[in-house]
């Protein structure tokens, strides 16, 4: 069974930093796009960063471009999201998400699979 797990969020302060990650297991995604999204309290979900399935093509929300970096590590089947300058606008649970399909450009995702999310709290 295909699982996707995050792991990585916290409590920080405006300005400071995290590394999210996402492991799979039961299932290999080298194939596949990917992404991050997040749900602010009481907001629906929104998209935040995807990439191909190669690794090679990124793309992100414009509320996080030039602070956000999603990469991906085929060997481990991880994918990963570090996220500087954070505000506390970022706060959310923050779920990865994968395709089920093969070669998929981490444009207009439409995922599969989804994780369970990690909470990212920022403070002012």
């Amino acid at each position: 069974q295909a699982q996707l797990v995050e792991s990585g969020g916290g409590l920080v302060q405006a300005g400071d930093s995290l590394r999210l990650s996402c492991a799979a297991s039961g299932r290999r995604f080298s194939s596949s796009a990917m992404g991050w999204f997040h749900q602010a309290p009481g907001q629906d979900r929104e998209f935040v960063a995807g990439i191909n399935w190669s690794g090679g093509s990124t793309n992100y929300a414009d509320s996080v471009k030039g602070r956000f970096a999603i990469s991906r590590d085929k060997t481990t089947n991880t994918m990963y999201l570090q996220m500087n300058s954070l505000k506390p606008e970022d706060t959310g649970i923050y779920s990865c998400a994968a395709e089920g399909g093969a070669y998929g450009t981490g444009y207009n995702l439409h995922p599969d699979y989804w994780g369970r999310g990690t909470q990212v709290t920022v403070s002012s």
